[in-house]
């Protein structure tokens, strides 16, 4: 593997916590595909871990809740690449990225803005504009 992961800051995947189970892939590779384990599946025990600062880990779990399995295990699988370093690459990366979005703290509010006067009167307008236009069509006038 290439390094340590991210997941935002200082704070990265521990090694030591993350499970790795390979198993064979059903994508390309011809012969290849029926010898190799080159599916990959990351488990990371997200419920028992202290790598996460506590405030993070609650946020993970509460927004990770349907993907955990029962026992607080996030999991993720990669089977797109023929080499088994390749999707190891790839599950770790998609795994730093999950953890990266569950932990990112909450948006700001959104405040609600009046709609300026002249907006409105502006919308008003083109609807009385387009009512005008509209019934003017079917007074008769014209086609004969």
């Amino acid at each position: 593997m290439s390094g340590p992961y991210v997941i935002r800051g200082s704070v990265v995947l521990p090694e030591s916590e993350l499970n790795w189970r390979f198993s064979r892939s059903s994508g390309p590779g011809g012969q290849h595909v029926n010898t190799a384990d080159t599916r990959v599946e990351l488990r990371f025990p997200l419920a028992r871990t202290e790598a996460l600062p506590p405030v993070w880990k609650e946020r993970a779990l509460e927004r990770l809740a349907d993907r955990l399995t029962e026992d607080g295990v996030l999991v993720v699988r990669a089977d797109q690449h023929r080499s088994q370093w390749r999707n190891r690459e790839t599950a770790a990366v998609r795994m730093a990225a999950l953890l990266a979005e569950a932990t990112a703290p909450p948006p700001p509010p959104r405040r609600r803005k009046r709609t300026p006067r002249r907006v409105n009167e502006r919308r008003l307008q083109e609807k009385k504009r387009r009512g005008d236009l509209k019934r003017g069509r079917s007074r008769g006038g014209g086609w004969d």
